[in-house]
């Protein structure tokens, strides 16, 4: 869940303004998204037939959770586990690691049955070259699948200290690193323009309980974009720490951003 390239924020990338793979705690941050998340995923991807003889790409890795189950539970044939940063990432037979930027030119991997991307784009500008860059990246009867967040904080949506905060957490990230979910919806018509066929999409949507994976994860991550929230000038500490606290009791009433899953075959 870590981005594999720069985005095109005033404040640089990704894991340098904010989520710093070095500061104490980012990778288990990360791994609570991937507690939220990871079972919905290997269940898409078993879905679309992820098995023994496949190999597999795995963009933006983060701590490996989804590559080191496809391994286990797959029993896919090999993933190729890429993040431009592998500090929380360990290698194994049949899973090979590569720190490298997914938007450079001469990022050419190989060739895969499955490219999969999760939580990485949204954070990335030139969404319709990487797009069609990735799947590029397919062998003939592979499999796209990309994965990004969809914000339900907007339109009618009760104002709530959570609402409140998600706001500005986007709005902050978006000029700090140029973070922009507006597009993500859009999957489905991007990878058919990518030249992939049988393109479909979902959404999943995961409980906001009291210590919850999900609700611990947003609780940090919101610790880690103070500086970018504030900046916005819609919240200050006080209001991020009643959203934090608004998370861990029962008057929580609210929807966590969703996750878009959206894939196409290629041809």
């Amino acid at each position: 869940m870590t981005a594999a390239a720069s985005g095109d924020g005033a404040g640089g990338r990704y894991g340098e303004a904010v989520f710093r793979p070095e500061q104490a705690g980012e990778g288990e941050r990360t791994d609570l998204g991937a507690l939220a998340y990871d079972d919905v995923t290997m269940a898409r991807l078993r879905t679309l037939g992820a098995g023994p003889g496949w190999h597999c790409l795995d963009v933006g890795a983060g701590t490996g959770t989804v590559s080191r189950r496809l391994l286990d539970e797959a029993r896919v044939a090999s993933v190729l586990a890429v993040d431009r940063d592998v500090r929380f990432l360990t290698g194994r037979p049949g899973l090979d690691l590569l720190e490298a930027d997914v938007t450079a030119p001469d990022f050419a991997p190989g060739r895969f049955r499955l490219v999969h991307a999760r939580f990485v784009l949204m954070h990335l500008p030139e969404h319709d070259r990487l797009i069609t860059a990735l799947a590029e990246l397919l062998v003939p009867g592979g499999v796209l699948v990309l994965s990004d967040a969809v914000d339900l904080t907007r339109g009618r949506t009760p104002g709530t200290p959570y609402s409140t905060v998600m706001r500005a957490m986007w709005e902050g990230l978006r000029s700090t690193i140029g973070t922009d979910v507006s597009w993500v919806p859009s999957y489905p018509h991007l990878l058919r323009r990518a030249g992939l066929r049988s393109v479909a999409a979902e959404v999943h949507v995961p409980p906001l309980l009291p210590g919850s994976p999900i609700s611990r994860f947003w609780a940090d991550t919101w610790d880690r974009s103070r500086a970018a929230m504030r900046a916005t000038g819609l919240v200050d500490d006080e209001a991020v720490d009643a959203a934090i606290r608004y998370l861990d009791s029962d008057e929580c009433a609210a929807l966590s951003a969703g996750m878009l899953t959206a894939w196409g075959w290629k041809p």
